[in-house]
């Protein structure tokens, strides 16, 4: 066969081959498009919450495997958040809620799957997560730095994506926490999430966080969002645009104010 012949053969060869194989490896993505929302309140981890209530409530608290030192941080954080001045990062506006807490928020979600990425995009803003599949590895420890989401890099397991999460704050720096009991991360901590679609159709997020500076053990949490009917849309959410909930600079006390900007309750010290 003349090698012209040949040539031609392989780049038809070729461009066939590429037509076929891009439907497949997008058909082979698991379809996570829509709107989803969290299924129960704002608890971070239902499966050891003890007292009656939610995350403000006063006698509420979880049992992650906190050492001495960090189970006596969370009880003062405890003990803030039933005199209610106990500060929460979201309460100043265009703070990232960030890493593990992007899957606590009362808001819709979107989870959008590319060839190379995953990405987790909430309505309570501003808050996007960025997942990479392309195969590549953590950047060398000299170039990472905590920030809110970290760094994270995944892989399929079949219709299971699986990541690996570091440098994230430590929530000493007051930039994050995990919900309004006040529970605390490190900046040693470190999460390996796993998401599916279960057999009941709901998002299941499953985090295996260890924090060596924290934690006694492992902790497991398993957070589950329910796919909302078609045609239903997210909106831009930006909370200064209505801050109505200011922060007491002296007393940590975090006011509502009503649409003309008066305090419409009050610190109960005063």
């Amino acid at each position: 066969m003349p090698n012209q012949l040949k040539k031609s053969l392989w780049t038809v060869l070729a461009t066939a081959a590429c037509v076929v194989s891009w439907p497949l490896a997008a058909q082979d993505r698991p379809d996570w498009s829509g709107v989803w929302a969290m299924i129960g309140g704002t608890i971070f981890d239902a499966d050891t919450k003890t007292g009656e209530g939610g995350s403000t409530t006063p006698g509420v608290r979880e049992h992650p495997p906190y050492n001495a030192e960090w189970e006596a941080k969370y009880l003062a954080n405890l003990a803030q958040r039933d005199a209610g001045t106990f500060p929460d990062p979201n309460s100043f506006c265009g703070i990232p809620t960030g890493f593990p807490r992007i899957f606590n928020l009362p808001d819709v979600y979107e989870f959008a799957v590319t060839d190379k990425q995953v990405w987790i995009i909430t309505e309570n803003g501003p808050n996007i997560m960025r997942i990479y599949t392309d195969g590549r590895a953590h950047p060398p420890a000299e170039d990472m730095w905590p920030t809110h989401t970290g760094d994270s890099v995944g892989h399929w397991e079949g219709d299971t994506l699986v990541f690996d999460t570091l440098s994230l704050h430590s929530s000493e720096s007051g930039n994050t926490i995990l919900d309004r009991t006040g529970l605390i991360l490190s900046d040693a901590a470190h999460s390996v999430t796993r998401m599916r679609i279960n057999d009941n159709g709901q998002m299941e997020v499953q985090m295996t966080i260890d924090d060596a500076r924290a934690f006694t053990a492992p902790w497991v949490v398993t957070k589950r969002f329910r796919h909302l009917e078609e045609g239903s849309r997210v909106y831009d959410y930006a909370c200064n645009e209505n801050n109505r909930n200011p922060i007491d600079p002296n007393t940590g006390w975090t006011y509502t104010t009503d649409t003309e900007g008066n305090i419409i309750d009050r610190n109960p010290g005063q």
